[in-house]
């Protein structure tokens, strides 16, 4: 069939709608119907070139030695509007959100309750379909990537099985969208990875989408206090309307006019860095403002070639902090993503208050124009 979709076909350039055409699903394949897709800034740093494979590898996967053209897009919900043979987890008109991390339930880490770590990941940065290693999504005669093995923002996706959360009919699909990935990667930093504790003084870097996940999970947890760190001003107000109780525009600012007296200079317990595109000298900040014994969940991406990271090692070792990693907040997908729902159903996850913007599948440039220029925390397409 065909369809409208947004692709990036080179580095640096624009976002372009386009009619792309999507083969039927085989077996181990579901097609969905997209409603919503979220505006995540990951797939910012991929047009900038920031995500990729080593050339002689993406040759070897793909047959070029460019992650482009791809649909670009990973996180959303729908319905699902057919399935593929031996399917037997969703069937047609089921309510799904797209997982960004595919969940195979064999491998090590599957099994082990690790299913974010699940060896599919292998497979998200480029490549053909995780069923049978052919293509679904073609245009001018060219094979499609799709990022994260989803390509979100096309009226239509066929992606595995492995990449869908079921979630019940009655829940928002808008909010579905924009949890599946960064307000879930968010809030499981501050929950699961950060084990931020009742009394704790949190601080969150970045107060975008991803990080205003990590201030309800701090909140969410009991946190004595949740600083908002952010240059742009209107992001650290929207935080402060989030919940968070304290707001600074670097983390100089935070130590020298909101840690003196709120901690009497212990510093934080937990600080995580959820700003959109990581650099060297932000993790030292970050530790600098860390208490003993704390804890630095460092949530962004750099970028691809982002090989060194300044540190003061001896700090680090003599006060007996820790800097972890994460990918989808260190949670499983098929239980985050449900459990996150149902809380903001019950009007305890006010996630609709992040949306800045909707925008239609013609609007994608525009929108991430939008978010370039500092006027969206998060934007929607809506189909």
């Amino acid at each position: 069939m065909r369809v409208k979709a947004a692709l990036v076909t080179e580095a640096g350039g624009p976002f372009r709608t386009e009619l792309i055409d999507i083969d039927e699903p085989v077996a181990g394949e579901v097609k969905v119907k997209m409603a919503f897709a979220g505006m995540c800034y990951s797939d910012e740093t991929l047009r900038k070139g920031g995500i990729g494979l080593d050339p002689a590898l993406l040759t070897m996967l793909t047959g070029r030695d460019t992650v482009f053209p791809i649909v670009a897009g990973h996180e959303g919900a729908g319905v699902v509007e057919s399935v593929g043979e031996g399917v037997t987890a969703f069937a047609p008109g089921d309510h799904v959100a797209v997982s960004f991390v595919p969940g195979c339930g064999r491998c090590d880490y599957c099994l082990s309750g690790r299913p974010y770590l699940c060896d599919l990941m292998a497979t998200i940065v480029a490549g053909p379909q995780i069923a049978d290693g052919t293509w679904r999504h073609h245009w001018a005669g060219a094979d499609l990537n799709r990022m994260c093995q989803v390509g979100a923002f096309s009226e239509y996706v066929v992606v595995a099985e492995a990449s869908l959360v079921k979630i019940d009919p009655w829940l928002d699909l808008r909010a579905a969208a924009l949890i599946s990935c960064g307000i879930a990667t968010g809030y499981g930093s501050a929950v699961v990875r950060g084990g931020v504790r009742h009394g704790d003084v949190v601080a969150v870097i970045g107060c975008g989408g991803v990080g205003s996940g990590a201030l309800l999970g701090a909140i969410e947890s009991g946190a004595r206090a949740v600083i908002a760190i952010d240059t742009n001003e209107s992001k650290v107000e929207r935080a402060r309307k989030l919940g968070a109780t304290h707001g600074a525009t670097s983390a100089l600012d935070a130590a020298f006019n909101v840690l003196p007296e709120l901690t009497w200079g212990k510093n934080c317990d937990v600080v995580i860095v959820t700003v959109n595109t990581l650099t060297s000298a932000l993790v030292e900040e970050a530790r600098s403002i860390t208490a003993k014994g704390g804890v630095v969940v460092l949530t962004s991406l750099g970028a691809k070639d982002l090989n060194t990271i300044e540190l003061n090692t001896q700090l680090f070792a003599m006060m007996n902090q820790e800097l972890r990693g994460t990918v989808f907040g260190s949670f499983s997908p098929k239980l985050q993503i449900p459990r996150l729902l149902r809380l903001h159903h019950e009007g305890r996850f006010p996630v609709d208050e992040l949306v800045t913007a909707e925008y239609t599948i013609d609007e994608v440039e525009r929108g991430y124009q939008d978010l370039r220029d500092g006027r969206n925390v998060r934007g929607v397409v809506r189909f």
